[in-house]
């Protein structure tokens, strides 16, 4: 029988990678697009065995280190640079904030194949907004490979035995890979665990087994001649003439195929949705092989699907982080921008390709043994998370973005205050509380002792906790202490009941009063910030002001602000006749953009820039009208409580703008900067006086 080489394996690939780019460039194109990876996992399995299985058998620690060598080689030059550039252009244009606060240590993980755990462990769902807004999220799935590869010789070496080494193999990888699915099914029979499920290794070792499983069983049944080259791009087959049941059975694998990246679903996989794209995979895999005659075969070993193949992991590589960058700066909403970011992504996976894989995977440059690249590539990722630390390090000193370089201004954390006042400290400590904790902030060893010894109790939702500066510094300014209780969309006496229950927020609310009630004395204040009309800007998307206008108007509404007014009346009232000076924050202008979005050259015409940063204050005036007068009800049923209104000092003319005088009053559509906190700050501390 003549031998020849198969391509379809690089064909396979490139309808993965071609699925998620896809699917990553607009999802209703190709709505279970994501499930190119499962596909990926199959082949990595299939072809590592393969790769293992046609070098001459070397035991022990010598067949380890050559396994490792070889994937060091494979995987670590590409992924250390285009980690490292990543790392670059994330500083230059991409700010701290909600929407990037796990990039960085996704990015630093990533180097040392562990991005996949931390993406589980902070809850960022592959889905979600956060998500789409990391440029190290794709590496997840790279680090699900890495770690099946730190366990796979120890799986696999035995095989190379012959004889009872190759049933040992087999029987271990059937236990590992049913111990996986059946871990999957376990995972998505307890409801609520989709995150862990969807990225962690345990639950994804099954794809991966099944390519390995298959391999064992094609060779078995002597499917195989090992041939150089077989580990790479395909495995050199003997040819032998069709099947007349070889046409419909790879029909209907391919229709599977097709329906797995069309049909599958968000909070489906790896089980059940993932169940189609590995079973196609793999009869793919088994009807081809030795019989690529067929339209599928010719397919799939066509120039640009074995090109795009060849380029897969470059493309898959580079195309999330350029993707990220577009959607932070310019937009990748537009036809013209999705186009420019293809075209640059295959131009950045050919130049990875061309001059990084290949000449490190198979020039003769470097180290002569195999336990010496073992080495070089472990310094090289240690290395490569020292640079991307350092570089995050010093974000301010070379960024493009005005946020990053001027983060005193827009971040309320007051980092500023010990150089202002560094004979002053504020002491912070946390006060447990049922269902959580609380700060205590104190002035500590100042001039003056620790002045008054009024207790400031503030709560609220994440608007409480953007006040962080603002409380600082009157602590250090007028002492005392500060009790604060902040927990994200639970507003005490939030005036927004109307848009749904919140039952996490009902507890949370009953936890803070009774602590407050536990520990607040005649003489204390009691501050309620909170933000108590709708958002017309998220940091990621837009609301129609029409729209919540209505909402604000409708009979709902008004019904819900009826009854929150009686129920913080009746709630608030031992407080207030104890002594408790209640203060309540009147609604403060929301913005149609994020400011931080929004403030630089590169990214102000983006789509979530479009109703720009402004609104009239007119229109500010009728939003908070009836939510307002809500307000001032309470503070009039309650003794000594008033309500403190921002607005004059946030929106002096008759526009509300995002800055004043060159500098930001708000980081987003409502959140306050760190300028914002230190503007309103005189006007507070007379209110609570």
């Amino acid at each position: 029988m003549r031998q020849t080489y198969v391509p379809h394996i690089d064909g396979l690939r490139a309808v993965a990678v071609l699925s998620v780019i896809l699917y990553h460039l607009k999802a209703s194109w190709l709505p279970g697009g994501f499930t190119g990876v499962d596909v990926f996992f199959v082949i990595s399995g299939f072809v590592v065995s393969a790769s293992v299985d046609r070098l001459p058998a070397v035991g022990g620690w010598q067949g380890l280190l050559r396994f490792y060598a070889r994937r060091i080689r494979r995987i670590v030059p590409a992924l250390v640079v285009c980690l490292l550039v990543t790392a670059v252009l994330s500083a230059l244009f991409i700010p701290e904030s909600w929407l990037s606060e796990t990039s960085d240590k996704t990015g630093r993980r990533a180097f040392f194949g562990l991005s996949n755990w931390v993406l589980a462990s902070t809850g960022n769902d592959y889905f979600s907004p956060r998500t789409e807004f990391n440029p190290y999220t794709h590496t997840w799935s790279l680090g699900v490979e890495e770690q099946f590869y730190l366990l796979f010789p120890l799986l696999f070496l035995a095989w190379a035995r012959g004889g009872r080494g190759r049933a040992l193999s087999l029987g271990l990888f059937a236990l590992a890979t049913l111990a996986s699915l059946a871990y999957a099914l376990r995972l998505v029979g307890q409801g609520g665990q989709e995150i862990q499920a969807f990225y962690v290794t345990t639950t994804r070792f099954w794809q991966l087994g099944a390519g390995v499983l298959l391999y064992h069983a094609m060779s078995l049944a002597g499917r195989f001649t090992a041939t150089s080259g077989a580990a790479t791009q395909g495995v050199a087959l003997p040819v032998a003439s069709g099947f007349s049941w070889r046409s419909p059975v790879l029909l209907l694998a391919v229709a599977a195929l097709g329906y797995g990246l069309w049909s599958a679903r968000p909070g489906h996989s790896p089980w059940p949705d993932g169940l189609w794209p590995v079973l196609s995979t793999g009869v793919l895999l088994a009807v081809l092989h030795g019989h690529p005659q067929g339209w599928t075969g010719r397919a799939l070993s066509s120039a640009p699907m074995v090109w795009v193949g060849k380029l897969s992991y470059s493309l898959y590589l580079w195309h999330w982080p350029v993707f990220v960058l577009f959607r932070w700066t310019v937009g990748l909403e537009t036809v013209a921008n999705g186009a420019i970011a293809v075209l640059l992504v295959f131009a950045l996976a050919w130049l990875s390709w061309r001059w990084v894989e290949q000449p490190l995977r198979h020039g003769a440059r470097g180290p002569r043994t195999n336990g010496r690249w073992v080495l070089l590539g472990l310094a090289v990722l240690v290395l490569g998370a020292g640079l991307q630390s350092v570089l995050v390090k010093h974000q301010r000193h070379y960024s493009l973005s005005t946020v990053s370089r001027h983060p005193l201004d827009w971040y309320p954390y007051a980092k500023g205050l010990k150089k202002e006042v560094p004979d002053c400290q504020v002491v912070e400590s946390q006060i447990p509380v049922a269902g959580g904790q609380a700060r205590l902030l104190q002035r500590g060893d100042c001039p003056g002792g620790s002045g008054t010894g009024t207790v400031l109790f503030v709560a609220g939702d994440s608007h409480a906790l953007v006040y962080n500066e603002l409380l600082r510094r009157k602590v250090v300014q007028d002492g005392g202490q500060v009790r604060l209780y902040g927990s994200g969309g639970c507003a005490l006496v939030g005036m927004q009941g109307w848009r749904g229950p919140n039952p996490a927020c009902d507890a949370y609310t009953r936890n803070v009063l009774d602590d407050i009630q536990a520990n607040a004395r005649a003489g204390d204040v009691l501050f309620l910030p909170g933000l108590r009309v709708p958002r017309l800007a998220e940091q990621y998307q837009l609301f129609d002001i029409v729209q919540v206008q209505a909402d604000l108007a409708s009979p709902a509404a008004v019904s819900g602000r009826a009854g929150e007014v009686a129920m913080a009346i009746e709630q608030l009232r031992p407080l207030a006749e104890r002594g408790v000076r209640i203060v309540f924050e009147a609604p403060k202008p929301v913005l149609p953009a994020p400011p931080y979005r929004c403030s630089d050259v590169f990214n102000r015409h983006n789509p979530i820039c479009i109703n720009g940063m402004e609104i009239p204050r007119a229109q500010t005036e009728a939003m908070r009208a009836p939510v307002l007068d809500s307000l001032k009800q309470v503070a009039a049923a309650l003794p000594g409580a008033t309500v403190w209104d921002p607005l004059p000092l946030l929106c002096p003319g008759e526009v509300c703008k995002p800055d004043l005088d060159g500098r930001p009053l708000y980081f987003d559509g409502d959140h306050l900067s760190g300028y914002g906190n230190r503007v309103l700050l005189p006007s507070f501390r007379e209110q609570v006086r």
